[in-house]
């Protein structure tokens, strides 16, 4: 699957933008604060319905204004569409595909995509929110109608802490609690499938993150990864301290240990007023030769696992989706790595059908990925040849096109 051609209307720093798009690779290049990742951003949320830097569509709506629109004509084998979102700033959001409406929750359906950042060193470095978050957007990509099952899980999560926070602030214990019981059926049957989806992902994307690990980093380096399930430890007051799980449970079994957890921990929930086991306080554990990730590993080796993540991720959609390649996005990932983790991840994504890159200095971007590059300075996008690919990152060429303007609030930084 590729991108033809993208249009933006009103989204980030961009009153409208018009850009054509190539196979292989496509080159944003310009000055921080220009805008070229919120190019990027916007294909992004077709195929995961978020940001990869703001936890809120608001950020991303033009200062000023009262929507964004994001456009993108896509093409797979001989079929095109057009897929549409409209991001409102006091309504609910919009979608379409060929100009027939759909829920977005179902654009993942029509787009898909795998996006390399800087932010991804917290996958290995950050809090397992982010790690679940991880594992979600690609499990919702491979099966869009898991996004409802998520959302509900998420009602039923809140809806059940606000009970137990009712309950005990009223000192309400024991018999007095039936209406907790029924929730708790909820929260386990919604927590459950998840987990157990997230399971099965997990162990698809094993092998893939080995291989991609020693792809991009050329070290015998035994890279894996595994579940850490609350409903399964024996601690509930860290969520850090969740031990991996070695074999897995089939769903009766994960559904049977869920109850099981939620009855041994009822006396502390009604203290906390808060639920402390389920998906939501799950992790992904990541190790290197038998040791976390998090917290042994030096600055390279979490970079190399991070980006392992991320191609593991692509070689999954690849294999299943039937939208074929998802589109590769680099955001400004050269700058943070060295000239041979360059040249490996090139290598590693270039037979992708359509790579997207940013970068500030276009000779920190591999020969190997030269394609169509589109500059972003004062401004404006300015749109080059095909293949054309300045020395020094900075000459404008004489075959320079000036599209749309874009304002100078919400760049990129």
């Amino acid at each position: 699957m590729r991108v033809t051609h993208l249009s933006l209307t009103d989204f980030r720093n961009y009153t409208t933008a018009e850009i054509d798009l190539g196979t292989g690779a496509n080159l944003f290049v310009g000055s921080n604060g220009q805008g070229k990742t919120n190019l990027v951003e916007s294909i992004g949320y077709l195929s995961t319905l978020g940001s990869h830097r703001v936890s809120s569509d608001q950020a991303m709506i033009r200062q000023g204004t009262d929507a964004a629109i994001v456009r993108a004509r896509l093409r797979h084998g001989d079929r095109e569409l057009l897929a549409e979102v409209q991001l409102n700033r006091s309504s609910a959001n919009r979608a379409q595909v060929n100009r027939s409406a759909i829920k977005p929750r179902e654009l993942p359906r029509y787009v898909s995509s795998v996006l390399f950042a800087p932010e991804d060193l917290a996958l290995v470095r950050g809090e397992p929110s982010g790690r679940r978050r991880f594992l979600d957007e690609l499990l919702v990509q491979r099966a869009p109608r898991l996004s409802g099952v998520l959302a509900d899980y998420e009602r039923v999560l809140r809806q059940r802490n606000t009970l137990l926070k009712s309950a005990r602030n009223s000192g309400l214990r024991g018999g007095n609690l039936s209406t907790l019981d029924i929730w708790d059926d909820r929260l386990v049957t919604l927590g459950t499938e998840i987990i157990d989806a997230r399971w099965g992902l997990i162990e698809e994307l094993r092998p893939h993150v080995r291989a991609a690990y020693e792809a991009v980093a050329g070290e015998q380096h035994s890279a894996t990864l595994a579940p850490a399930l609350s409903v399964l430890s024996k601690s509930v007051d860290d969520e850090d301290a969740h031990d991996a799980a070695s074999v897995r449970l089939d769903a009766p079994a994960i559904e049977a240990r869920f109850r099981e957890a939620l009855a041994t921990v009822r006396r502390s929930e009604l203290d906390r007023g808060v639920t402390l086991v389920g998906p939501h306080r799950d992790d992904l554990v990541l190790t290197l030769n038998g040791l976390p990730a998090k917290g042994y590993a030096s600055h390279g080796e979490s970079w190399s696992m991070a980006l392992a993540l991320k191609l593991a991720s692509a070689q999954v959609l690849r294999a299943e989706s039937p939208l074929g390649d998802p589109v590769i996005i680099l955001d400004d990932v050269f700058a943070e790595l060295d000239e041979r983790r360059r040249l490996r991840l090139a290598s590693a994504v270039q037979d992708f059908e359509q790579v997207l890159i940013t970068a500030a200095v276009l000779g920190d971007v591999p020969g190997e990925l030269a394609g169509t590059t589109v500059r972003i300075e004062r401004g404006r996008v300015v749109e080059k040849l095909a293949g054309e690919r300045d020395e020094a990152g900075d000459r404008e060429g004489a075959s320079d096109t000036e599209a749309a303007p874009a304002s100078d609030d919400q760049g990129d930084g």
